[in-house]
């Protein structure tokens, strides 16, 4: 089964990275979709959907899809949904939420249910005339099929360049069976005045093998 989870750990490293999501919840009534697709030069293929809905003010439901086919044919991913809760009251330094949530990940036909725990820091800040944010995500997967446990940290700095234009610099970090795994994403961000999506365009480079560096293009909307 290890090597089945590791098969499904090269998923999680090729699927490209939903929006930040950090502490802010959803307001009431309200939805967030965004939907990604990522390639490499050697076709490792992923697509990921992800989808909050505020369900009151102090809590967003979620779902978190992501599937990959590398290149080699073997198909992959994993799919949670989770609750996220506020975590006291927000301060200069930042605001703070906490998610929790199950689901299961896959590699071929074998499947392993999880649970997930999850902890996220934000904070806005000025730049001058221009409006920036700091986020990080951290979370816990434990994969029981798999025997196997998944921390990940991944921190996100943004800054408004223009009213329609963003740009986002990230680092995720993935710890598993005693290695860590490293990947920088630049990316920028979108808004046109006569659309109600945005667009992200970025790249997603590995630490240590920058050959696998995949292009990611992600569609974002609210309502």
């Amino acid at each position: 089964m290890r090597s089945a989870f590791c098969l499904t750990l090269l998923a999680c490293q090729l699927s490209p990275a939903a929006a930040p999501a950090g502490p802010w919840l959803r307001e009431e009534g309200t939805t967030f979709i965004s939907s990604s697709f990522s390639a490499t030069y050697f076709y490792d293929l992923s697509q990921s959907t992800y989808i909050e809905y505020g369900l009151r003010e102090t809590l967003t439901l979620g779902f978190d899809l992501n599937t990959a086919q590398s290149r080699f044919g073997q198909q992959s991913g994993h799919a949670t949904v989770f609750l996220r809760f506020p975590l006291g009251e927000p301060t200069e330094m930042g605001r703070w939420a906490y998610d929790i949530g199950a689901g299961a990940s896959w590699s071929g036909d074998q499947i392993s249910p999880h649970l997930r725990a999850g902890l996220s820091w934000g904070r806005g800040f000025t730049l001058g005339a221009r409006n920036g944010w700091l986020t990080v995500d951290t979370s816990a997967r434990w994969e029981f099929g798999f025997s196997q446990e998944v921390i990940k940290i991944d921190s996100t700095a943004g800054l408004d360049f223009t009213p329609v234009t963003s740009g986002m610099a990230q680092v995720f970090l993935t710890y598993t069976g005693g290695e860590t795994y490293a990947k920088f994403a630049p990316s920028i961000v979108l808004s046109p005045s006569f659309s109600k999506y945005r667009l992200q365009l970025g790249s997603e480079i590995p630490i240590d093998a920058p050959e696998n560096t995949a292009l990611t293009l992600s569609l974002w909307r609210e309502f």
